[in-house]
């Protein structure tokens, strides 16, 4: 038939040997982090040593044997093998970070492992697991590790390393990072990438360092800080970040490298450059910072005045007395949801409703642009808004011409109608992400939760899936769907979505 011909051209003109590369770098890149997790087994001797080492050499394995199998490709990357690329390397990469945990027996069901890695690669931190302090240390580490892996990007991890293979990255770049704040700290991708990392890397150990100082073990130091930075939000702690309501310091220091990680990384490169001034004006940064000042005073107030702490924060809710618990529970949820990290130190589902719907509501705003938090982000919504505001004035004045200015620069036309389209289309994925769920058995609260949770990779939701209850017992099918909301939010729709569209397989 002709579609079958059209899709028959469409394959012949991808790139199919320079993807299966890619696709093997990606497998060889995660089979050596399991083998760093592996050295934790070792450290700690938790029993899972020989089956971590297994993980980390089938797939490394796998990797190599790809990439050398597919060695003579012509290093030509076209613009849609980079969506493919970026699609197929998120779900490859989360089909091999099962392997850990299937191997170990700490998650014997395929589907659970599954949705366990998708969360983890994409910052989710929504989790199956119930008694995650029984786990082997170095299968905890690896959760922790599939987070700090997917918050920065897979793919621009791999842009950094192409360079060696002869391969241009731009493809993918644009592929994995589609929405608005495309700023560049080098006008050559890879250096881009580069100094992205650098600094990823650098907040880690700092958070690391700090944690170990104000009384964290060096273990759960450094996978705090790989949930953190990565705005990720698996914890080694059942309690999560309540654990430690009896040493607030710790929770001030995570607060603090959320609040960085909810913010553009761009925008620290120019800080360590002193560049403040570009920081000052930056629209969104001063959007961000003003709506965590006003949003902690409300939630203040109406905890300090409202809400029993001592029943809602597990432990120790008021160390340094009521008005300082309720200024630090009511900013750490706030950067928790904003930031979509998902951390916890109190269960904000048995607040005053007007706290849990607000924070219902914040998990579709999302942190700034070119952070690793989930979200719509904050630049959509600035840009959104004051195109909003200008109707009001072309209705007035038709004639006039009115742009939309962002940081004092005109936006173009096809980037305020690119955000209104995300805009729709994240809102139709939200009603039929709860269609879904409702239809697979889950109640309307749970099922509001869950699509706003997983599609905004902010991990607790609502109802059954609140901030001290897990997603193990939902059905097999709403886990699967629940991974794949996670995928596309992740992905920021368009990426993924775009390959259900019949114009994308069209030859060209």
């Amino acid at each position: 038939s002709r579609k079958t011909l059209c899709v028959m051209s469409f394959f012949k003109q991808v790139n199919h040997k320079i993807i299966a590369h890619i696709m093997g770098l990606l497998l060889a890149v995660n089979g050596s982090f399991m083998l760093i997790a592996s050295i934790m087994s070792a450290v700690y001797n938790d029993g899972v040593l020989q089956q971590m080492l297994l993980s980390g050499l089938v797939t490394l394995a796998t990797g190599g044997l790809v990439m050398f199998l597919t060695r003579a490709h012509k290093k030509e990357l076209h613009k849609r093998d980079g969506y493919i690329v970026v699609a197929m390397g998120w779900v490859i990469m989360s089909l091999a970070g099962t392997l850990p945990y299937l191997f170990t027996g700490a998650i014997p069901s395929f589907t659970n492992a599954f949705f366990e890695t998708m969360s983890g690669y994409s910052t989710t931190g929504a989790s199956i697991l119930n008694d995650v302090e029984s786990l082997p240390k170095g299968i905890l580490f690896w959760r922790s590790i599939t987070h700090w892996i997917g918050g920065m990007g897979i793919i621009v991890l791999a842009v950094a390393i192409l360079p060696l293979l002869g391969i241009g990255g731009m493809q993918l770049f644009a592929a994995e990072a589609p929405g608005p704040g495309g700023d560049k700290l080098h006008p050559r991708i890879t250096d881009t990438a580069k100094r992205l990392w650098l600094i990823y890397v650098g907040y880690t150990a700092a958070e690391t360092l700090l944690l170990s100082l104000a009384g964290m073990s060096f273990f759960d130091a450094i996978n705090h800080s790989l949930s953190t930075l990565s705005t990720g939000g698996f914890s080694t702690k059942n309690a999560s970040i309540a654990h430690w309501n009896d040493t607030p310091l710790i929770q001030y220091i995570i607060m603090f490298f959320m609040f960085l990680a909810g913010t553009n990384f761009v925008l620290s490169y120019f800080a360590f450059k002193l560049k403040f001034s570009k920081i000052i004006r930056d629209e969104e940064f001063k959007a961000y910072s003003f709506l965590l000042i006003i949003l902690t005073a409300i939630f203040a107030a109406v905890i300090y005045f409202k809400v029993d702490l001592s029943a809602s924060s597990i432990v120790h809710p008021m160390v340094w007395g009521e008005l300082e618990a309720s200024v630090r529970h009511g900013l750490f949820q706030i950067l928790a949801i904003v930031t979509t990290t998902g951390f916890v130190t109190s269960d904000y589902a048995i607040w005053t409703p007007i706290l849990t719907i607000s924070l219902f509501g914040l998990m579709f705003l999302g942190g700034s642009s070119g952070s690793t938090s989930g979200g719509i982000k904050i630049v959509r919504h600035l840009i959104m808004i004051k195109n909003g505001v200008l109707e009001f004035k072309r209705t007035l004045h038709p004639n006039a011409i009115l742009p939309v200015r962002y940081n004092t620069k005109a936006v173009q036309q096809p980037i305020v109608f690119n955000i209104l389209g995300f805009f729709i289309l994240y809102m139709l994925s939200f009603i039929v992400g709860v269609i879904v769920f409702s239809v697979l058995g889950l109640d309307f609260k749970t099922a509001l939760g869950a699509a706003a949770s997983t599609l905004g990779n902010v991990g607790p939701a609502l109802g059954d899936l609140g901030p001290v209850h897990t997603y193990a017992d939902l059905p097999s099918l709403a886990k699967l769907w629940a991974t794949f909301l996670m995928l596309i939010g992740r992905l920021e729709l368009f990426t993924v979505l775009i390959l259900f569209t019949p114009f994308f397989w069209r030859t060209r």
